[in-house]
């Protein structure tokens, strides 16, 4: 399995990553449990270890729409480097799991006091903004088949494993698309023998067949976090 480019925290030098971290605490998050409402000052940034967060826009009385994920490779909380408090997504745990969580006004001061960081930040903005744009497009020109590859992709990047949870109504909602389009594409990809679906556990089986079914989105989008966020720090000797 391709891991999701590289983690957010690994992106900073040895020294402003360690007192990054010891401001944070470790904390489990649940499935459906929502961090983020849109408009909403921000309490706390999270930084996902093995969990993951749909970002979901809502338009009118329409159903809520995700166009973006984050994983170790991303942070909720990133706005706050442009001075912003509050975030323009709604934010929900797609994959539940651990993550470091720290108190927005701390990570401000940090910000404050660390030009790395704010680099780093602004870098993640820009990736952001890039997935955003293109999770639109992928909308409006790409069928469900491969949109549901791609997305598959993704989740399981950021779930570490080839077996996650996932139910055919909340892929429908974070595809913008009703149930039965994904029964049909799940269905197609289940009988091929690509994944393997099972009272809400959703197990890839061969990701290379996933992979070549998948939109062009998804190498676009991991192309653009690589060029953008560059190579990892290494530890000091």
């Amino acid at each position: 399995m391709t891991p999701p480019s590289v983690s957010f925290l690994d992106c900073l030098p040895h020294t402003p990553r360690v007192q990054l971290t010891r401001q944070c605490e470790a904390v489990e998050l649940n499935l459906a449990e929502v961090l983020s409402e849109s408009g909403t000052p921000l309490s706390h940034v999270y930084f996902p270890v093995d969990a993951f967060l749909s970002l979901v826009v809502k338009v009118d009385a329409h159903p809520a729409l995700e166009v973006g994920m984050v994983g170790r490779e991303g942070m909720l909380g990133s706005e706050i480097a442009l001075g912003k408090v509050s975030t323009p997504f709604r934010t929900l745990v797609q994959g539940a799991g651990a993550c470091l969580r720290m108190q927005a006004n701390d990570f401000r001061t940090q910000l404050d006091h660390s030009p790395d960081l704010q680099t780093v930040c602004h870098s993640y903005l820009l990736v952001r903004l890039h997935q955003v744009a293109r999770a639109a497009a992928c909308e409006r020109f790409h069928p469900i088949g491969p949109r549901l590859a791609r997305w598959l992709l993704m989740s399981q990047d950021r779930a570490h494993s080839t077996t996650f949870h996932m139910t055919h109504e909340f892929i429908a909602l974070m595809l913008g698309v009703r149930r039965v389009g994904v029964t049909v594409a799940a269905g197609a990809l289940q009988r091929s023998g690509v994944i393997e679906y099972h009272r809400g556990q959703l197990t890839v089986l061969d990701r290379t067949a996933l992979a070549a079914q998948a939109c062009s989105c998804y190498e676009a989008d991991k192309a653009s976090h690589l060029n953008l966020m560059g190579p990892s720090h290494p530890e000091p000797a």
